[in-house]
């Protein structure tokens, strides 16, 4: 269940270098714009704190988020973002769901689509591949001085569903509805989440052989750079081993 989640929490801290911090700065501005629609204040609209919270946890600028938040409210103009998902298939048949934020549907689709073929997938129609994830409440935590299987009894107390101790990563999954509470519960006992959302999670992973598995890595690291996409959900299971092989391939 954890790999393709691991996999993205991780992408997301290698957007050190100023270009991809602009690129991520915008992607966090329109999922605050998209949040605050349903209202302003971060205290009562609980979609609208998360998003604040991961965009101060990246240091975005305190008037981005303001702007962003006055954006989704009507208070300032700005572009006309709309939420499109587009599925397909990786590598092997890897199952692929990309959650895009956009101004402009047509790049959109043309930049989703070229990527899959550039990189050995396909894009696929409405409905083939979203049967396969469920909503979740995801949490990630370094466990740090705490003791990792400690950290995973508190979760599993505070109503967690599942919980995941990897190498240096623990990894809590909730049922939609008891996410908020979670969290809470975990940040009352002075727990700091590295990171907290609902998020896809596959019912079922899908094993390949290492150079298929890079193959698949290579076309969702290509989709999460594309200005539009959000996030991208895959059923692909990403081991730490192979993770690491991944980091190093892509440093060199």
């Amino acid at each position: 269940m954890s790999g393709h989640s691991k996999w993205s929490t991780i992408k997301r801290k290698k957007g050190a270098a100023d270009a991809k911090r602009g690129q991520l700065f915008t992607k966090l501005g329109r999922e605050i714009t998209i949040a605050a629609r349903e209202g302003g204040d971060p205290a009562t609209n609980f979609k609208l704190r998360l998003a604040v919270e991961k965009a101060r946890a990246a240091s975005m600028p305190k008037d981005n988020i303001q702007r962003a938040i006055r954006r989704g409210t009507g208070a300032e103009k700005g572009e006309e973002l709309e939420e499109v998902n587009y599925e397909g298939y990786g590598p092997h048949g890897v199952a692929l769901l990309v959650q895009v934020l956009t101004d402009n549907r047509n790049r959109a689709v043309s930049d989703v689509r070229r990527a899959f073929s550039r990189h050995g997938g396909s894009l696929g129609e409405t409905g083939c591949v979203a049967w396969l994830f469920e909503s979740k409440g995801y949490i990630t935590i370094y466990p740090n001085d705490h003791d990792p299987d400690e950290l995973a009894l508190m979760a599993i107390d505070a109503g967690a569903d599942d919980v995941t101790v990897g190498r240096d990563l623990v990894e809590v999954f909730t049922l939609a509805n008891d996410f908020q509470r979670v969290k809470e519960a975990l940040e009352k006992n002075g727990i700091t989440l590295d990171s907290a959302e609902i998020y896809k999670v596959p019912k079922s992973l899908t094993e390949l052989d290492e150079k298929d598995t890079m193959k698949a890595m290579i076309l969702i690291e290509a989709l999460e750079e594309l200005e539009d996409v959000q996030q991208v959900y895959s059923n692909l299971n990403i081991t730490d081993e192979m993770m690491a092989k991944y980091d190093e391939w892509a440093s060199t």
